[in-house]
């Protein structure tokens, strides 16, 4: 696999997998403050959902790369 191609799944995978992590863990406010959108999340925590988005993406871009170059996954025939 290129570079461009490793780039690729790792960019598209990240934003698959901080998508997928983006609503566990929310909680709206028990009281909302006036004129804020009663749904809002109080804390998001979205650089603990970056990080685990950035761990998820490696390793899956490592298991496609390794999977490629040891022959068990070809997309394109040989």
């Amino acid at each position: 696999m290129s570079t461009t191609g490793i780039v690729i799944v790792f960019v598209v995978s990240w934003w698959l997998f901080f998508f997928m992590a983006l609503p566990l863990g929310v909680r709206p406010p028990e009281a909302p403050e006036p004129g804020t959108v009663p749904s809002a999340p109080e804390r998001p925590h979205l650089w603990l959902k970056a990080l685990a988005a950035t761990l998820l993406a490696t390793a899956a871009t490592f298991g496609l790369h390794w999977a490629m170059a040891t022959g068990w996954i070809a997309l394109v025939p040989r």
